[in-house]
């Protein structure tokens, strides 16, 4: 469904572009994402197509609210999720409260990951691909991949 990266400019009230080629992607999903948090990496923000929102929503609703981890998991997944629509310029807004947490100023990277977008700020994304995959962080799942 989404793939590949993209340079976003974020302007002054906090919209963003869609790029073009994902536009009727994201009108096919009801023309509206939901934006939250992603609970693994800091700054970064994961955006849903409704649909797979709902799936990832249940699921995580699901989890026993007994353990801690499931818990900060349901806060920062379900209980800052905000659903933003494509307005006719095919731009969304993306909440002022999870541009700041996460960093997005007004450079921000977007980057399709098949059934998910995620937003990264500028320099956490550049970040991440600095970083590179050693031995010992390989899993067994990922021996048997053929790149």
């Amino acid at each position: 469904m989404f793939q590949g990266e993209t340079a976003i400019t974020v302007d002054d009230k906090g919209r963003l572009a869609v790029p073009t080629a994902y536009r009727d992607l994201v009108r096919d999903c009801g023309n509206r994402l939901v934006v939250t948090y992603n609970p693994f990496e800091s700054g970064c923000l994961f955006l849903y197509p409704q649909k797979e929102w709902e799936r990832v929503r249940d699921a995580v609703n699901a989890l026993p609210s007994t353990l801690s981890a499931h818990r900060r998991m349901q806060r920062n997944l379900v209980g800052s999720a905000m659903p933003v629509e494509l307005d006719g310029n095919g731009r969304i807004g993306i909440p002022a409260s999870h541009r700041s947490a996460v960093g997005i100023e007004k450079k921000a990277v977007l980057l399709g990951m098949g059934d998910k977008f995620e937003l990264w700020s500028e320099q956490a994304h550049h970040a991440q691909i600095r970083q590179t995959i050693s031995d010992d962080d390989l899993s067994e799942h990922m021996l048997d991949l053929k790149l």
